[in-house]
């Protein structure tokens, strides 16, 4: 089986503020380590994650994913999942996280409901 890769892009928003991280590749226990760094290392008000080419998650992702968010909840900034694929959110669903994210169809939807 080959190595899992996941890559990130890191752009700016389109208002103050907004940062968006854009995946390519599942978020797993191999390939989480660096999504976490840049998400914890972030001071942006609003961060969109485009999830739009992640085929899949895992445990270890979704803990990610938790963790971002409860560490943005304690700061009072926003966290925004865009594109999220049916099979990662029935993953979301099955952890019963899915109530924590805001999930948005496209990055511009996500840029202008966020209110950054």
């Amino acid at each position: 089986m080959p190595q899992d890769v996941l890559r990130i892009a890191d752009q700016t928003g389109s208002q103050e503020g907004q940062r968006v991280l854009v995946l390519t590749g599942p978020l797993v226990l191999s390939t989480m380590f660096e999504f976490q760094a840049m998400v914890r290392a972030d001071q942006s008000q609003s961060l969109i994650i485009d999830f739009t080419q992640v085929p899949y998650v895992d445990s270890a992702g979704i803990g990610a994913l938790v963790g971002a968010y409860v560490s943005r909840q304690h700061s009072s900034r926003r966290l925004a999942l865009v594109g999220v694929s049916n099979r990662v959110r029935d993953a979301l669903k099955v952890t019963r996280v899915e109530p924590f994210f805001h999930f948005f169809d496209s990055v511009s939807a996500a840029e202008s409901g966020s209110g950054a």
